[in-house]
């Protein structure tokens, strides 16, 4: 059998247009622009419009990414949403991209792992396709976060966004060392109490809202993306050195600068847009993604690492040459 690779051959990001400022959040609930920008690095984030659907926004998304790739939704055969806010408990918000971008064939379906989602879909779509059972995947990150914030808790309201982003991968037979290289995910639900949502269907009957435990959070989310990338990089034989950028999972300013520290990562390697969009959860990395090859840092031929820790827990860390 031939052995084929996933490349990534476009992206696409969709923010609504509703953007909340620290100095709107002052007048919800008790803080202020110094406090939220002190321990988070966040300056705004952006809210989805009533009745503004998270498929109406990976559709979006997804729309730019495959004008991106000079490709039309003719060409999808495949199509995975990550996403923790679905349009409903079934069937999969996936399957409702698929027929607003009309696309008639192939399979789509979601997948939860929080703010991870996006690492686990890529692992999900570059594993079949490479397996051969697609060959055109649009891979998407898509949330309506604001939705399930408990809007008087300060430490976890001032946090969150709204967004997508996406990513068409195709499958092709190419050098080992080009488009997606290896992935490693990871969960430990032993932690679960650390960052979860207080309902669901089966426990509650109620959507619930975000529960978290920063301080804790931060402490795990260092050591085990750590942990991920120096996984990832042993195992494809290359150095910290190598990395071209670094497009991590936009929790947290001071997680960012952690995990980089902790690596050895340069500050200029690292992109960071958590300031303009917070924490948007499984959409962040592709909308770091898109933004930073959008603006040109990342170029074709780079080698890109990416990583995210989650709810779960879960968290995991990929690499690939653009």
């Amino acid at each position: 059998m031939t052995s084929r690779t996933s490349y990534i051959r476009g992206t696409g990001a969709y923010l609504p247009e509703r953007i909340l400022t620290n100095q709107d959040m002052s007048k919800i609930v008790d803080t202020s622009d110094e406090w939220i920008q002190e321990r988070t690095g966040i300056k705004q984030r952006h809210i989805a419009a009533e009745g503004e659907l998270t498929s109406d926004l990976a559709t979006s998304a997804a729309k730019q990414a495959l004008e991106n790739a000079g490709l039309t939704p003719a060409d999808v055969d495949l199509i995975v949403v990550a996403t923790t806010t679905p349009d409903q408990t079934f069937p999969a918000t996936a399957t409702a991209v698929q027929a607003k971008l009309g696309v008639t064939g192939g399979a789509a379906f979601d997948v939860q792992a929080v703010c991870s989602g996006f690492l686990f879909a890529m692992a999900t779509a570059d594993s079949m396709l490479k397996q051969g059972l697609f060959s055109t995947a649009i891979v998407i990150g898509a949330e309506t976060f604001t939705r399930i914030l408990d809007w008087s808790d300060r430490t976890t309201c001032v946090l969150f966004g709204d967004g997508a982003g996406a990513a068409v991968l195709q499958a092709d037979a190419g050098r080992e060392d080009a488009g997606v290289i290896a992935h490693h995910i990871r969960t430990d639900g032993t932690k679960s109490d650390l960052l979860y949502v207080d309902g669901g269907v089966s426990s509650t009957g109620t959507i619930g809202m975000v529960r978290m435990q920063g301080n804790q959070v931060f402490r795990h989310a260092v050591t085990n993306i750590s942990s991920a990338i120096s996984h990832v990089l042993t195992e494809t034989g290359h150095e910290v050195s190598d990395i071209d950028w670094f497009v991590p999972h936009q929790a947290n300013q001071r997680i960012l600068n952690g995990v980089a520290k902790k690596m050895g990562l340069p500050e200029d390697k690292v992109i960071s847009t958590v300031a303009l969009h917070g924490n948007t959860s499984a959409a962040s990395i592709p909308l770091a993604l898109h933004t930073a090859i959008s603006d040109q840092r990342i170029k074709s031929g780079d080698l890109v690492l990416s990583e995210a820790m989650g709810g779960g827990f879960s968290w995991g860390a990929t690499l690939f040459r653009l």
